[in-house]
């Protein structure tokens, strides 16, 4: 039935992290004992007081009607404001901002509007498994440039000076990094911005939506360096830092020219997001952030623990991460072992293996563009990333 089907999805890949929570998924319904660390989804509730928002907004009765297409005014102007506080983005304001159906709507919304067929688009590699493919959607061509465990999986300005072409219409990356943990500083963002501002019709899109899980206490953002403003696509969201990702809700900051055509695309496609996700939403950002500290110093703790679980682990290598909640440790010492009959001869293969016979549920670094890695989640328990780090280190040793 594929020919009944177009060749845009035919050609698309699935995602690999849903692909994986949904297999755990599966083996838990059959009675198997599966910790699943393959999902970035964080295991705490959503704070009580951005609970309470959503429910006084039902009872209000106001917001069953379409929202605007672009969000509400009141969240539109609190982003903005937090921008400008926060992130140091003087020139935010409501009118620069869409609010969109999640982070990742943002960044269709974003691709499907700048980018034409043939256009390249430079991915800092690991990257979050969905950039390639929304880029190939939108007719673009993804560019990796690889960080190695070395530089902390961080991807250089020199790099990206000798990775661009004529055909270049924008880079994108994430800080903190979704699969890899790892945090651009200042310095090294502003080097990508010197890159960046030598081009005329060049973008950056800085997908900041781990920005309140970081551990090194600063925060970067690219749009607020001089001159950078105008070059650059802002996304963030409500899923990570406030436990809401079934919630919803994403956002750009961009240049008027890019909010005003993303808000157009929005309006044909999905229109205006869930208006009582949004009051929740507008509640998170402007009342108590107490509840993302917290989350964040437990988010440390076990990055701490899981750090020592990890290596303990003979033949695994790992850098310190130092946002997000994964590590990304490279697992080459495996390649080309067996036991029992089975044999590993790369990531996808740890990460079956350690799915059948640990019971453990990985994600395999192929689908973040670095082949020797799988990406692990410490969005679990303690109790939880212990038993895992333990079943691993077991499964592990019987490779010969």
């Amino acid at each position: 039935m594929n020919s009944i089907l177009s060749d845009r999805i035919n050609q698309m890949e699935e995602s690999a992290t849903l692909a994986m929570a949904k297999k755990a998924r599966e083996l838990k319904a059959q009675g198997i004992d599966i910790i699943s660390l393959s999902l970035g989804e964080p295991d705490f509730k959503t704070p009580k007081h951005i609970q309470e928002a959503a429910k006084a907004s039902i009872d209000e009765g106001k917001y069953f009607a379409y929202p605007p297409v672009a969000g509400y005014q009141d969240l539109r102007e609190a982003i903005a404001k937090k921008l400008r506080n926060d992130n140091h983005i003087s020139e935010a304001k409501a009118e620069n901002i869409v609010v969109s159906t999640g982070a990742k709507h943002s960044i269709a919304n974003v691709f499907m509007c700048m980018v034409n067929e043939g256009d390249e688009v430079i991915i800092f590699s690991p990257y979050w498994v969905s950039y390639a493919e929304i880029i190939k959607l939108a007719g673009g061509i993804p560019i990796l440039i690889e960080g190695n465990l070395e530089n902390n999986f961080k991807a250089t300005a020199s790099q990206l000076e000798e990775a661009l072409t004529d055909k270049t219409k924008a880079i994108i990356y994430s800080s903190p990094c979704n699969p890899s943990g790892s945090v651009f500083s200042k310095e090294e963002l502003e080097a990508i911005a010197a890159v960046v501002k030598k081009r005329e019709n060049l973008f950056v899109i800085a997908d900041e939506i781990y920005e309140l899980i970081n551990f090194t206490g600063k925060h970067a953002s690219i749009a607020s360096f001089p001159g950078m403003f105008e070059k650059t696509i802002t996304v963030n969201g409500f899923s990570k830092g406030y436990a809401m990702t079934g919630w919803r809700v994403g956002y750009i900051c961009a240049p008027l020219f890019i909010a005003k055509a993303c808000e157009k695309m929005q309006g044909q496609f999905t229109s205006g997001g869930t208006g009582i996700a949004q009051r929740a939403a507008l509640a998170a950002i402007v009342g108590d952030q107490n509840p993302s500290k917290k989350m964040e110093e437990a988010y440390l703790k076990r990055r701490d623990l899981v750090l020592g679980l990890l290596r303990d682990i003979p033949g695994i290598k790992t850098h310190v991460p130092e946002g997000a909640f994964y590590f990304f440790p490279d697992v080459t010492a495996f390649f080309g072992k067996s036991t029992e009959g089975y044999t590993v001869n790369n990531a996808d293969d740890i990460c079956l293996y350690l799915l059948e016979k640990a019971n453990v549920s990985l994600v395999t670094g192929e689908a973040f563009g670095a082949h020797d890695c799988v990406r692990l989640s410490y969005a679990a328990s303690e109790e939880d990333l212990k038993e895992a780090l333990k079943r691993m280190k077991t499964a592990l040793a019987k490779l010969k």
